[in-house]
């Protein structure tokens, strides 16, 4: 093994949020080093469904210091953002050090040390900013194993070309679940839903207005009593949708900004699905009982043969991995109990791991730059 090299401030994770906080430390002359797994950046983005877009629009979508291009639509496709991320760390000068996969992090004394597959460093302070979506999540159904025809999570979707004419149910009801059902509508697939629980749906505009628009305006109201917002917004709601149950979609008990607030997970942004499922374009199921061959069968007792089955049900840090002491600052989910502030482990943060109604990149920004100002007072001492 290499020797080691030593820094302030160790990155790991060059997508949004690794890069936003490189570019803040940059700002307070900081040293840092920023570690990749891949040989580029964001490839989280890169990777990902070709039909996919931001779900906030890009005045709220930029990194701290660098608005996004003015020729960019104003909900910014993937391959868009990933050369805006190219073009974030060209400005910014910021020279992450790529294939380098984290295997090990521990705390020594009053450093921090990190293993790669071929390097060791040490450094003062540790920021992880690998995100939610490192680890696919894929549960296990019964008879799963006898399924005859394609079965992938939604990680390893790209598009919907191979699809055309074929049955495909996607499970889950997310925001990527949604979108691809839409995608493989679009590519003449015969496209389902598989929806166990009660869902909350908001839509991405209203009259033009940009929902995130709304929800920041509320923010104060939100800081109060989330539940109140979901109160007051629910009239308007009900207008816009109706009732769904009809459809199969079951309501959850709470609104949309208690969920993310309260039981930390995103509702969905509408860009279309609902419409589609109400003209009969995209059927929805409940949970599946088991899987008989190509034959899928229902909580409800139907019965349906499908050609492929796409997981769309999410993602998990997987910080646990490589972070000695995880369970220190982690909740029983295994999520990091605090995002953007230093953790109950000295030196310890993580940025972009805060689900916030104002949006994951703005909070991303927000997050940056109080980290890197929070490093600068312990560099000088200041409080």
């Amino acid at each position: 093994m290499a020797g080691a090299n030593h820094t302030d401030t160790i990155i790991i994770g060059a997508s949004a949020a690794g890069l936003a906080c490189a570019a803040c430390l940059k700002q307070y002359q900081i040293p840092f080093i920023l570690l990749e797994q891949s040989d580029e950046v964001g490839t989280e983005w890169t990777n990902r469904y070709d039909r996919l877009h931001l779900h906030t629009p890009k005045k709220h979508s930029g990194l701290p210091h660098l608005k996004m291009p003015a020729n960019f639509h104003r909900y910014v496709a993937k391959n868009d953002f990933v050369d805006y991320l190219q073009q974030y760390a060209g400005t910014f000068n910021i020279q992450p050090l790529f294939n380098q996969k984290v295997i090990h992090v521990r705390r020594t004394g009053n450093s921090w040390e990190v293993f790669t597959t071929g390097e060791k460093f040490v450094s003062n302070n540790i920021i992880i900013a690998t995100g939610y979506s490192r680890k696919p999540l894929q549960p296990s159904l019964k008879g799963m194993e006898s399924f005859k025809g394609e079965l992938i999570h939604s990680s390893q979707y790209k598009n919907g070309k191979s699809y055309e004419g074929k049955k495909v149910i996607v499970i889950g009801f997310g925001n990527s679940a949604c979108e691809i059902a839409i995608d493989l509508h679009e590519h003449n697939a015969i496209p389902s839903l598989s929806v166990r629980n009660g869902v909350n749906i908001i839509p991405r505009d209203i009259a033009g207005i940009s929902i995130l628009d709304i929800v920041i305006g509320q923010s104060w109201l939100t800081k109060i009593s989330p539940s109140l917002v979901d109160v007051l917004n629910k009239p308007l709601l009900s207008f816009i949708y109706g009732d769904l149950v009809k459809y199969g979609l079951k309501k959850l008990p709470y609104g949309p900004i208690t969920q993310v607030v309260k039981y930390k997970r995103i509702p969905l942004l509408d860009i279309g699905t609902i419409r589609l499922i109400k003209f009969g374009k995209i059927k929805v199921h409940p949970g599946i009982d088991y899987i008989k061959e190509n034959s899928l069968h229902f909580a409800d007792g139907m019965v349906e043969k499908y050609d492929a089955i796409i997981f769309a049900t999410g993602y998990e840090p997987a910080v646990a991995e490589f972070l000695e002491g995880y369970d220190k600052v982690s909740d029983e989910t295994g999520n990091p109990l605090v995002s953007g502030t230093e953790s109950r482990l000295p030196g310890l943060y993580f940025c972009g791991f805060s689900l916030s109604p104002n949006g994951m990149l703005r909070e991303i920004g927000i997050e940056a730059k109080r980290i890197a100002k929070a490093l600068t007072k312990s560099k000088t001492g200041l409080q």
